[in-house]
């Protein structure tokens, strides 16, 4: 990521009077930062507050949304709202819609589960899907949901509804030819007749 001229700027306004702060820890990322903006509650406000300063010291809205990885569509609604409601346009709106029927300790066990393989909790199938996942939620949580409301959890956690594709990998490329000629019923050197 490009440092925006403005931050240059900033950064080395007194260059002959002090250095730039850096931060040597290696666990300290921006996608850490973000993660971690996630699971704190209140903490994209500040992250909005953080944003509309930096457009008012000229950055663009494609330099807010790459520093904060969000779309540059979210950027320019954050700043539009400022723009209509003043400060109250930073504020969360209340969300329509039913509230997570999920507890957060629930939440966050289904995450750990759904790394491990779903035998290891119970369940006779190979892999998660919307189908295990509302079955392991009944069995151990005592709740019921439905087939997409569960996938959509699996896919809100960060995992994939992807069905496996089975590959034999020590087979080779002369292995798999001379096993397919060897079962086929036709010789590969007769002519095949038109009806």
């Amino acid at each position: 990521m490009t440092i925006p001229p403005i931050a240059v700027s900033l950064i080395s306004t007194r260059e002959d009077d002090m250095k730039a702060l850096r931060i040597s820890n290696v666990s300290v990322t921006q996608q850490a930062l973000l993660e971690m903006a996630q699971r704190e509650p209140g903490a994209w406000l500040g992250i909005r507050i953080a944003a509309s300063l930096l457009v008012l010291k000229g950055w663009t809205s494609s330099q807010v949304a790459e520093l904060f990885d969000i779309s540059r569509w979210s950027a320019v609604q954050w700043i539009q709202r400022l723009n209509e409601n003043g400060l109250k346009g930073l504020e969360e709106k209340p969300r329509s819609g039913r509230p997570v029927r999920l507890a957060e300790s629930i939440q966050e066990q289904l995450e750990k589960d759904l790394a491990r393989d779903p035998r290891e909790c119970g369940l006779s199938r190979n892999r998660w899907d919307g189908v295990a996942v509302v079955e392991y939620l009944q069995r151990q949580h005592g709740v019921q949901l439905q087939v997409r409301q569960a996938q959509r959890w699996i896919r809100r956690l960060g995992f994939s509804l992807r069905r496996p594709v089975y590959r034999y990998v020590q087979a080779s490329s002369e292995g798999v030819a001379a096993f397919s000629a060897r079962i086929k019923k036709t010789p590969p050197t007769a002519k095949k007749h038109k009806r």
